[in-house]
């Protein structure tokens, strides 16, 4: 498989936020880079599944630092469906904001009527997990990926976000799962 390192696409979207994100950054863009990577190795997808899967990835968990918090599906869903209004894909809107919805969904999502979101789900929770759940991507693929888009903190950072919201929601810990 080939290793995409260079995302036209991601770039521009994420660079909007470069501010919003500030020492974030590389951390989350090397996690977008290597979900998209994942996500392409887990099946033969089109020129325009592969934009979907980009946009998805770039919004995915951009509500953490849009809206600095815990519970970012919503507004990464909504940010994602302005972002495809602007650009003139309303008709996108449903899918990709239904890969950002169920990224964290702890069973599968193959009942959904649109393959990426299982494709998706899959990319993120080997991501996510640093390889310990592979999701049926090969060793090699993990450990490529990892080399090439370094952690650079991402999940030190998600565990620190995660400690303090847990000291205000001890009732939720983890709002972004879903059944």
């Amino acid at each position: 498989m080939t290793i995409d390192r260079n995302l036209p696409l991601v770039e521009e979207i994420l660079g909007t936020f470069k501010d919003t994100i500030g020492a974030d950054f590389i951390a989350y863009r090397n996690h977008v880079y290597r979900v998209v990577n994942f996500c392409y190795a887990a099946g033969a997808f089109g020129a325009e599944d592969k934009l979907k899967i980009q946009i998805a990835a770039c919004f995915h968990d951009i509500g953490i630092w849009t809206d600095t918090t815990l519970d970012y599906l919503p507004p990464s869903e909504k940010a994602a469906a302005m972002y495809l209004a602007e650009a003139g894909r309303e008709a996108w809107i449903p899918e990709v904001t239904q890969m950002i919805e169920m990224h964290h969904r702890i069973r599968s999502c193959e009942d959904s009527a649109c393959p990426l979101v299982e494709a998706f789900r899959r990319a993120d929770v080997a991501d996510f997990s640093l390889g310990l759940f592979k999701m049926g991507f090969p060793r090699d693929l993990i450990l490529t990926l990892k080399s090439e888009f370094p952690n650079s903190g991402f999940h030190k950072r998600l565990a620190q976000l995660g400690g303090w919201w847990l000291v205000k929601h001890p009732l939720n810990p983890l709002p972004m799962f879903r059944a």
